[in-house]
């Protein structure tokens, strides 16, 4: 099966398939390009709808995703996210195994498509004036021959003619004779040039022509196998990211899986519960003796005491039971005397775990200031150590408020748990701050409460953290401008900055320098507004650069 034998006579038909071939393969590449479209924009629409519901930071909807059933809604936004991710994958790779493959090819195919079929025209244009030469050897030959007739027949009637002279006669035989030889000479060229026609013929038709058309066939077969293999990536494409879609879809299944409905239920027996007793019978009230009337002992509406007076006849608050529900519209108190006892305690324990951690930061701030003034001391021109001394100063009075602050809040901790029913719980333990600077009575009163969702570590009571108001010192530290940037580095090893005034860092990370190395071996670098310290300058690779000025925008870690 061969088209140079079968479709000799076929050219123009195999010129408009050849193209319609080319054509086809360009509508699959606008297919598949129409795709990965529609992959991106199914990714950005499951990304967007993911980041849609995402709680939003430091609001009351983050506060509801402790519970069991939200967390799992919470890990299905993320899986999705993930999920999407996967239809970028396919887009991306059909773009790369798909369409900038078969874009190359079809430019390569229109180029070798365009020499075979100009291969073709030259021949066809070759065969065609060796028949324009045959017709016109033929012609000429044709008009030879009538020519000797006429000239014989011419010279027949002359040598008959008695009349005429004999030169005339004589003339007109050789003119005879001469268009004989023409014709005889033209003869022979018709006979040359049909025979070397008949020989381009047959090559044309048996050999050129044939090895063109199977060239065109070849060039045809490979667009068809190449189209199917792109049919067979298309599908490969897809299935690659079925298993990691598939995990995506597993993790969505154990989060559904991992919904507790029984501790749900006690978290909202956390969240809620106030640590009131329920009311007691309401005593008989005889209106017909001239007696003091008074409320009952047991009577929930003694626990609303604390000074207030008690309801009178007639007054519209009687009946109420539960007078404490009602918001309280403001900030509140201080220490959160208008919460029920146990949600008091919740906020108290919240307020005291953050002040520990502001003293614990406060302290080491104070150790680096510290660690630098030595380093100072040591090394002069690096820096004034006196210069710090105010620094440290207002650390310390910083230190000092904190601690006064704990001690308040402690003491309000103390007065509510000795309120509350006694707990059969293991005793929580303290922050380690507190009980390191402040050993007093009213701590280890402290010491036997837990937190509000009856665990016994920090970490969780952390969750539940609340933002302090910001103080005048606060105001002070975010007043000093932090030292220019003298350049940047790079982390060539990963330094574990163990001791204070030091910095970890990253193999890899790009930081800023803010003071380079003065002879000790130490560079000092910062991260961002809040983290700088120094590492040894055997570790980075530092680039000096006079202008750098951006002392805030955060440096890319480059992957080795």
């Amino acid at each position: 099966m061969s088209w140079g034998t079968e479709l000799w006579d076929q050219f123009d038909n195999l010129e408009k398939h050849t193209q319609w071939g080319i054509d086809v393969l360009e509508k699959y590449i606008k297919f598949v390009k129409e795709r990965t479209e529609i992959e991106l924009s199914y990714a950005k629409q499951l990304r967007n709808l993911s980041k849609k519901y995402q709680p939003k930071k430091n609001s009351k909807e983050e506060e509801e995703y402790r519970y069991t059933s939200t967390r799992a809604f919470l890990a299905t936004l993320n899986e999705m996210n993930d999920y999407a991710g996967q239809h970028e994958v396919i887009s991306e790779n059909m773009t790369s195994l798909i369409t900038g493959e078969l874009t190359r090819y079809v430019q390569e195919l229109k180029q070798e498509r365009k020499s075979h079929f100009h291969d073709g025209r030259k021949a066809q244009q070759h065969i065609e004036t060796c028949w324009k030469q045959l017709e016109a050897s033929k012609r000429r030959f044709e008009r030879d021959c009538k020519e000797a007739d006429r000239a014989q027949q011419y010279f027949e009637k002359m040598d008959a003619d008695i009349n005429v002279t004999k030169a005339d006669v004589e003339k007109a035989r050789q003119q005879a004779q001469l268009r004989h030889q023409m014709a005889e000479d033209s003869k022979a060229e018709y006979s040359s040039t049909l025979q070397k026609f008949n020989s381009e013929q047959h090559e044309h038709y048996y050999t050129h022509i044939p090895n063109i058309f199977q060239k065109i066939q070849e060039m045809e077969e490979r667009r068809i196998v190449r189209i199917g293999e792109s049919m067979k990536t298309f599908a490969e494409v897809d299935r690659q990211v079925i298993p990691i879609i598939g995990k995506c879809l597993d993790e969505i299944t154990k989060a559904a899986e991992s919904v507790d409905h029984k501790n749900d239920s006690q978290m909202v027996i956390e969240a809620f519960k106030s640590g009131f007793e329920p009311p007691g019978d309401v005593d008989f009230e005889d209106f017909t003796q001239p007696m003091k009337r008074t409320v009952s002992e047991s009577s929930l509406s003694n626990s609303r005491g604390d000074g207030k007076s008690e309801p009178k006849f007639g007054s519209k608050s009687k009946g109420k039971l539960w007078p404490f529900i009602k918001k309280n519209k403001g900030a509140g108190p201080e220490d959160f005397s208008n919460l029920p006892p146990e949600q008091r305690r919740k906020k108290l324990q919240q307020k005291v775990d953050e002040l520990n951690r502001d003293i614990q930061k406060e302290m080491d701030s104070r150790d680096a200031l510290t660690k630098m003034k030595d380093v100072y001391i040591k090394n002069p021109q690096m820096g004034d150590a006196a210069s710090v001394d105010h620094r440290l100063a207002e650390l310390g009075q910083n230190i000092e408020k904190l601690r006064l602050e704990v001690q308040k809040f402690e003491g309000w901790l103390a007065e509510v748990e000795g309120r509350l029913p006694a707990r059969t719980e293991q005793p929580r333990r303290q922050s380690g701050v507190y009980e390191a600077q402040n050993p007093s009575g009213v701590n280890s009163c402290a010491q036997d409460r837990e937190s509000p969702d009856g665990s016994y570590t920090e970490e969780q009571s952390q969750e539940t953290e609340m933002k302090v108001p910001a103080t005048d010192f606060d105001d002070e530290f975010d007043d000093e401008e932090p030292l220019p940037t003298i350049g940047t580095c790079k982390a060539l090893y990963t330094f574990e900055g163990q001791n204070e005034g030091t910095i970890s860092v990253a193999e890899g990370e790009m930081l800023y320098v803010i003071e380079e190395d003065k002879g000790d071996g130490w560079t000092r670098i910062r991260r961002n507004e809040d983290e700088e310290g120094y590492v040894p300058t055997s570790y980075v690779e530092v680039y000096l650069d006079k202008n750098a000025k951006d002392v805030h925008k955060p440096l890319q870690k480059i992957s080795e």
